[in-house]
């Protein structure tokens, strides 16, 4: 049985045992998780929400803390001597699905 959640703006599908990086949460390694904006549960019976799914939720492990690859932005423009080199890591936080419940 798979879910298809919302958080941080985004929706990721998830399922129990998987691993996934959220947008930056503000809890500690090993705090559980709980998402309740689910938005669709697969099973029997599949439910589609309306937003969301009355009663379904999804809970998870937050395993780890961390910072994804550098993004380099660099801006030019030609004939001005005009140049601008900047980077950026997004934070986020590793998460370990345990369940999915209706």
């Amino acid at each position: 049985m798979y879910a298809i959640i919302e958080t941080g703006g985004k929706q990721y599908t998830v399922e129990a045992g998987a691993k996934i990086k959220v947008e930056k949460l503000d809890l500690n390694e090993g705090d559980q998780v709980t998402f309740d904006k689910v938005l669709f549960v697969s099973g029997d019976t599949p439910k589609v929400g309306a937003p969301y799914v009355e009663g379904a939720k999804v809970n998870g492990k937050v395993l780890a803390q961390g910072k994804n690859k550098k993004v380099i932005v660099y801006k030019y423009k030609s004939k001005k001597n005009e140049r601008k080199k900047r980077g950026h890591r997004q934070p986020y936080t590793l998460v370990e699905i345990s369940d999915v419940a209706v």
